[in-house]
Formats: structure tokens, sequence, C-alpha cells
């Protein structure tokens, strides 16, 4: 694309800061391409009590020996009238060899500046950087392995996400320290070694692992669950086990494609339950469910909740 392509004007939009961060890098290496960056880049930060009247001079500045200008603005999630304004009228008759990217964790498209913006060139002047769901995470990191030179396994992203947490820019720290401490090839036993767990134990991450019939790291996601959360996680896992029985019983039909149908839940959050449901008999699973009432009663009147929840889930993974 060349510099003529380019729009006045872009709305970085969206929570994850990894990737906002790497939209304003390559707009940076486009100038700097070109030369003179030094002298034709601007970075304000919006949140510091923006100069306007300084800032929109600084817009309609000629480039020095370089086909455009660039002028970066972060921060503009909650600008008051009277900047957002003058950018608003800015944006109705923008410079043609100025690029402004206006960098927000948060804008809504109802305001007066992310309609100017839009105008400028639709969807393609707003560019989503909204965070990618958690089950879609792993992927992302594997995508963001190759980046820095080097391969995760997919049960390495995993296991990564599940410890570093969902963050974008803290995965991808945590990837440059390992390519540095084991090389470009990362396994799951790299993360073991050497990530320390800093995110929260989430219950679904817990739920998985019993689903995937994968003892050690049932209990050790057990383990890690905050204190006194015993009813909560019961719950939750029986609400699983009845959704795997459900799978067995429709996949045994040859209609396991029903399944999030029948569940009222959309396909991605149960996009591995029947390969799941396949790890069990469906006697093992009603059996399962059957004792599940016995684990009830004693989650209410025992002190040692933990220990008859713990046992419950051994019984039920083990073969």
């Amino acid at each position: 694309m060349s510099s003529a392509e380019l729009l006045p004007g872009y709305l970085v939009v969206g929570a994850d800061e990894f990737k906002r961060s790497k939209v304003v890098a390559k707009m940076k290496a486009r100038l700097e391409a070109g030369g003179m960056a030094d002298f034709n880049l601007d970075e304000r930060d919006m949140t510091k009590d923006p100069q306007i009247d300084d800032i929109i001079a600084s817009l309609n500045t000629l480039p020095m020996g370089s086909d455009f200008r660039l002028v970066i603005l972060e921060g503009c999630d909650r600008l008051n009238k009277a900047v957002s304004e003058p950018l608003v009228a800015y944006f109705d008759n923008p410079s043609p060899s100025t690029v402004c990217l206006v960098v927000a964790e948060k804008l809504a498209k109802s305001t007066r500046l992310h309609k100017a913006i839009s105008k400028l060139g639709g969807a393609k002047a707003v560019i989503d950087c909204a965070p990618k769901k958690a089950w879609e995470m792993p992927k992302q990191v594997v995508v963001m392995a190759k980046a820095h030179g080097a391969t995760i396994t997919p049960r390495a992203a995993e296991e990564l996400v599940s410890r570093a947490g969902e963050n974008s820019r803290m995965l991808d720290n945590e990837l440059k320290k390992l390519v540095e401490m084991v090389g470009t090839s990362i396994d799951l036993p790299d993360i073991e070694r050497h990530i320390a767990r800093t995110a929260e134990a989430k219950p679904w991450d817990l739920l998985n692992a019993m689903s995937a019939r994968n003892m050690e790291k049932t209990l050790q996601l057990l383990a890690l669950q905050p204190d006194k959360s015993e009813v909560r996680l019961y719950m939750l896992l029986v609400g699983r086990l009845r959704e795997l029985i459900m799978a067995k019983a429709l996949d045994r039909r040859g209609q396991g494609r029903e399944l999030a149908a029948k569940l009222g839940v959309q396909s991605w959050q149960v996009k591995n339950h029947l390969n799941w449901a396949r790890n069990y008999s469906m006697e093992e699973l009603l059996r399962a469910l059957a004792r599940a009432e016995d684990l009830e009663l004693a989650l209410k009147g025992s002190r040692d909740s933990a220990l008859a929840l713990r046992l419950w889930l051994v019984d039920f993974i083990q073969r």
C-alpha cells in the first residue's frame, strides 16, 4: 500500500493493548521507511491535559522530506467536549498529507468522534483491537510465537494461557522469555518448568481437565481454587457432567451436531464435548451422576467438603 492509499485518520480501538501497540508500531515503521521520521512524528498522551490548539496545528503541518506526517493520539477514551469537538471538526476536512491515529480502549460508535473517523473510510478507518475470546487465545499464542521465530505446541499454548492469563501483552512477554531460555521450540514441559502461575485458576479449566480425563491437571487446578468454593464447583462440575451425558447419548445416535441446539448454547461453547464424552463410557458417566447425590450431602454436612469433592473427582476420572 502506498502512502497515497492511507486514510487521513484511523480509530484504533479495543481492550487488547498488544494489538493496539502492533498497529501503532506498524504505522511508525512505514513512516521510518520513508526517512526523516524524527521530523514527522508527533505522539501525544491525551489523558494529560492535551493542548488541543497545538495538536490541531500539528495535524495541519506539512511533512518534511517524507510522503506523510504521523500524529498519534493515545488515550482518547474520555475526551472532554473542548478537546473532542475540534478533532471532529478537523476530520471533517483533514490534511491529506497527515495520518492521525486516534487510539482508545473504548469509544462508543454513537460518539461524534467515532462517527467522524468512520466517515473517512468506513470499516477500513476503524481498526478493531478487541481481545480474543478465552478459548481462542491458545491459537493466538501459536501465531504470536511465530513472530519471535519460534513454534509452540497447542498443549503448551493452552498451559501458558492458563498460567499467565489472557492479556496478550503479558503472553507476548512470556513468549520472549521462553525463547531466550529454551530456544525456538516450546513444548509443555518448558511451560511447566519456567512459567509460574500468575493468573487465577478459573473453574472452566478445571471442568475441561476433568472432561479430558486428565487426573494430574484436574487435581492441580482443584488445589488452586479459592477456599470454600466447593459448593459452586460442585454445581459447575455436575452441570458439565450432565452435558457430557447428553453428548454421549447424541453421539450414540449419530446426532452429535445437535448438541449445541439441545443445550441452548453457541457451538463454540461445546466444540470439545463430543471428544471428551468419548473418554468415558455411559455407565461411568451415569455412575458419577448418581454418586454426586452423596457428594451434595457431604458438601452440606461435612467439615471436610474439599476432601469429599476431591475423592469424587478421583473416583470419576480414574479408569
